[in-house]
């Protein structure tokens, strides 16, 4: 590396460390870089509009917000409670079980951790708290814990990014995101059975069987989203940014028209929130695409894979390695800068030693989600103590065997990588 990228570096880690928007610190230092070497400033402009106006994959983000935004508006999570609370509320620790499969299902609607957990998320925490069935650490802890499924099974917005900068298929990742999804709630809940009989949570109110049928009519055409969006997918009637179109009108409509529940105010505030939420992402993402010239620029990649393959590091301890390192960044960066900026540095290395780019996708995406709750810079710990007040102490005391459940069902997966290929094979992937 050149003096001046490893001052631009330092500025840039500086600046982000005082609290300077990570966008802004970004580009600060990509200036700085350019002005060290003789080079036209005006390349920031340059490759941050480009790689933006270039990618038409980058169109699903806004659309999979804007679809997130309107299912959480309303009468619509509420339908969907409802629904979880008949199905899986009557197990021991029910309310728990309903915050995980709740996540589960919204996840097939936002593609969004924050999403789920400011939305859904505060709802159920609410049930949770009433008549102190939940100590108000754990149900804010367990929401977090839940909420990391949302960005793994489908639509997925972190996994939209890393197809953009990894030239993988959305198709085949979001395939490979279902079956690791699934299992990650599995393990949730089996903690939650353990934790439920160990401290003797209150049983909760069981809805009666006769009652089911109806509440699932209620919750069906909320519940088809996630339907329609992968048949359109992987139907091949629709590509997925044309399938995140597809499942913002019909949130829409549902809103607006099926259900009754958004007003013209409402739906100028959501459309105004949406854009608010993909400008701070749009930002991040166009301040990396400048850091990624610099870094090809530097010829990092190339000199970081030369030197994992010179020294004879095996495909399983590079994995292991790179889960390493997210995982201490995911304490301090948030997920869209450890996927834009420093995932791209592995992909040459994971590509010379034969590592699937799906399954590597699949991995890094379950990693940087668990960082989300990771202190001491846990984004979702942040979310769910604005919004519901609970003391952040508490909720850290309780978010540890989450984040063990979670790991361990991270290793497992990024081991065993047949479990994460299975159903894409199934659909015709050679990898």
């Amino acid at each position: 590396m050149s003096i001046a990228f490893v001052f631009s570096l330092g500025a840039f880690l500086l600046l982000g460390a005082i609290g300077m928007p990570i966008a802004i610190a970004a580009f600060a230092a990509s200036i700085g870089y350019l002005f060290l070497t003789g080079q036209d400033v005006g390349l920031v402009a340059e490759q941050s509009l480009n790689g933006l106006f270039n990618s038409y994959v980058l169109l699903a983000v806004p659309l999979f917000i804007l679809a997130a935004n309107f299912m959480n508006a309303g009468t619509i999570s509420d339908r969907l409670l409802t629904f979880c609370i008949a199905i899986v509320g009557r197990l021991r620790g029910g309310l728990a079980h309903v915050n995980v499969m709740a996540s589960v299902i919204f996840s097939g609607m936002s593609g969004s951790a924050i999403a789920d957990a400011a939305g859904i998320g505060r709802v159920i925490i609410d049930l949770m708290c009433r008549e102190n069935r939940y100590p108000p650490g754990y149900a804010a802890a367990l929401t977090a814990a839940s909420s990391v499924i949302g960005p793994i099974i489908p639509p997925s917005i972190p996994m939209i990014l890393y197809a953009l900068i990894s030239d993988t298929s959305i198709g085949y990742l979001f395939l490979a995101g279902i079956v690791p999804g699934l299992f990650l709630a599995l393990a949730l809940m089996v903690l939650n059975v353990i934790v439920a009989h160990k401290r003797d949570f209150k049983r909760d109110e069981v809805v009666p069987l006769k009652k089911i049928p109806g509440l699932t009519l209620r919750a069906f055409p909320a519940l088809m989203l996630p339907v329609i969006l992968l048949y359109g997918i992987y139907g091949g009637v629709t590509t997925p940014t044309e399938a995140a179109a597809v499942a913002a009108v019909y949130a829409l409509i549902l809103a607006a028209f099926f259900y009754r529940s958004i007003s013209w105010r409402d739906f100028y505030d959501l459309v105004l929130d949406g854009a608010k939420s993909t400008s701070v992402v749009g930002g991040i993402i166009a301040s990396a695409l400048v850091l990624n010239y610099l870094v090809a620029s530097e010829n990092i990649p190339s000199v970081v894979a030369d030197h994992l393959t010179a020294v004879n590091m095996s495909a399983p301890m590079f994995l292991l390695m790179v889960n390493v390192i997210i995982l201490v960044l995911g304490c301090l960066f948030d997920a869209t800068t450890l996927l834009l900026i420093v995932v791209p540095l592995f992909l040459p290395t994971a590509r010379l030693l034969g590592i699937d780019l799906v399954h590597f996708g699949v991995v890094v995406t379950i990693n940087i989600m668990i960082g989300l709750i990771t202190p001491p810079y846990g984004v979702l710990l942040f979310v769910l103590n604005g919004v519901t007040g609970i003391p952040l102490r508490d909720i850290i005391r309780e978010i540890w065997p989450f984040i063990f459940v979670l790991l361990l069902a991270l290793a497992f997966l990024t081991f065993v990588p047949t479990v994460v290929l299975w159903l894409p094979r199934l659909f015709g992937y050679a990898g």
